[in-house]
Formats: structure tokens, C-alpha cells, sequence
């Protein structure tokens, strides 16, 4: 990707247990990597959490999607109001790159300058089935909108609300992965 190519929004299987996600955001970059590394930031967009930054130290990441957006829109059936994961650092170098274990799987966040904009990538591998592959995808997407909005100080869709719209896409894009 060169400088003036914005990437697309959505996330592409890379396997069939795997999606991968690009986003341009406002940098500089010690701004974005804090939204991902210190927990009341990161709690904004995606979930709360604080953790140790050094190689193989623990943490758990606490999900509460309802307090994302205001409103919240239509938390759909079967998810709850909170969601915890015990995760583990895996790789750090700071302030370009974040990967940690995400259950069975890995989670690995670049960060890469592009002028006064920040390039990041999401590498999510390890999911677990098609399905999950699908929310995953959907989700990663939402939440970086979120990101997005918070970084821009804009306001961000009703986050249940987009991720439901975006299942269904998610659906149909990748349906063969």
C-alpha cells in the first residue's frame, strides 16, 4: 500500500481460521498505541483491561459493548452484558507492534506512520470455525470504527446496531473462506 491508497474497511480471510484488517487512522503513532496499550483508553473502543507491557505477562481484557456508543443499539441475542478473556503478551515492540494470545488463537496489532496518519493492521489467527470467522470479522471492523470515531472526535454508529449490519455482510463476503 503507498502512501495515498486507503485501505479498505473490511476485513479479508487470509485463511480459513484467520482475517486480517487495515485501517487509517489519525496518528501520530504514540497516540494510537496507547488506545491499544492502556486500559481506560482502550475501554472506549474495544475492552477494558490493564496490562504490563513486557513479553509473557498476563492480562485479562474485560468486553462491555453497550457502554461503546451511546445509544448502544440492539445487543443481540445470546451476548451479554460483559464478556472476560485471559490473554497473554506474545510480542511487543513498542510503539509499532502488540501481538497476544486471544483464547486458542493470536491477536498481532502493527502500527506503521503514513504522514500525520497511522497505519494498523490486525492479524486475528487461530479462530475457531466459520462462524466465529464471521462474528470475528464483524467485529474487528465495528470496533474499529469506534477507534476511528474516538481518534476523529466524531460520534460512532450505535456499536450492536452496526455489528448486526455487519454480520450479514460478513456473511456474504466471506462466504467462501
Amino acid at each position: 500500500m503507498n502512501a495515498t491508497t486507503v485501505p479498505s474497511p473490511y476485513a479479508t480471510a487470509t485463511a480459513a481460521n484467520a482475517v486480517r484488517l487495515e485501517r487509517l487512522l489519525p496518528g501520530p503513532v504514540e497516540r494510537v498505541w496507547s488506545y491499544l496499550t492502556e486500559g481506560s483508553l482502550r475501554r472506549q473502543w474495544l475492552a477494558d483491561g490493564e496490562m504490563t507491557l513486557a513479553v509473557g505477562a498476563p492480562f485479562e481484557l474485560a468486553w462491555r459493548n453497550d457502554e461503546l456508543t451511546d445509544p448502544p443499539g440492539r445487543r443481540p441475542d445470546g451476548f451479554g452484558a460483559e464478556h472476560r478473556m485471559q490473554s497473554t503478551i506474545t510480542a511487543l515492540e513498542p510503539p509499532h507492534r502488540l501481538s497476544f494470545t486471544w483464547g486458542p488463537g493470536e491477536v498481532s496489532f502493527t502500527l506503521e506512520p503514513r504522514g500525520t496518519q497511522v497505519l494498523l493492521l490486525i492479524e486475528h489467527r487461530g479462530i475457531s470455525d466459520h462462524g466465529n470467522l464471521l462474528m470475528i470479522g464483524a467485529g474487528w471492523h465495528t470496533h474499529l470504527d469506534v477507534l476511528a470515531a474516538r481518534l476523529g472526535d466524531t460520534v460512532p454508529e450505535p456499536f450492536w446496531d452496526q455489528w448486526a449490519r455487519l454480520r450479514e455482510e460478513y456473511a456474504v463476503r466471506l462466504a467462501q473462506a
